[in-house]
């Protein structure tokens, strides 16, 4: 299967994000969802508006398979700008699958405040969600057969992998 080039996606996830960027408001604030969602929130800043604030989300703690996967040994803390309330909140992340990180994410976020809104943007989509979660934008649709995992790996340079999971047993 062929992959489309990270640096495309990215440029498409711009465009798409350019309006948000452009009203007389306050600009959005950038929430990356570690690892992968994280450093394409980064390109973003730099290509949409660096005066514009941005964040980082580590929601291992926030996640609802913890007990079963346990935590990274190199996790680290999240990083949100101190005044989320009434903002609005591009929340990025690499890949959309079952939607379980991003409601982690939300839970996180909400945490730290009540924004007015948050746009959900992401690299790749290839659906099969377990909860209702949905994109307002996303760069590329892909379907995968089962058994296979996409994962954004960088962070220099940024690439698409498809990988076959392991089998239990094998």
């Amino acid at each position: 299967m062929s992959l489309p080039s990270v640096e495309s996606l990215i440029e498409k996830l711009a465009q798409a994000l350019t309006p948000y960027f452009s009203s007389s408001d306050s600009p959005p604030i950038l929430v990356g969802i570690e690892t992968g969602g994280a450093w394409i929130a980064q390109q973003l800043h730099q290509t949409l508006n660096p005066e514009a604030e941005l964040g980082r989300l580590n929601i291992s703690f926030y996640r609802d398979d913890f007990t079963r996967n346990g935590l990274h040994p190199t996790v680290q803390p999240s990083s949100l700008p101190t005044d989320i309330d009434d903002k609005t909140i591009i929340l990025v992340d690499d890949v959309l699958h079952s939607g379980r990180t991003v409601r982690a994410a939300m839970n996180e976020i909400f945490d730290y405040g009540r924004p007015r809104q948050i746009v959900l943007a992401i690299l790749i989509d290839r659906g099969a969600r377990e909860i209702p979660i949905q994109a307002d934008i996303v760069a590329a649709t892909m379907e995968l057969d089962p058994g296979c995992h996409i994962k954004l790996e960088g962070p220099d340079p940024l690439k698409l992998v498809i990988r076959q999971l392991e089998r239990d047993g094998e």
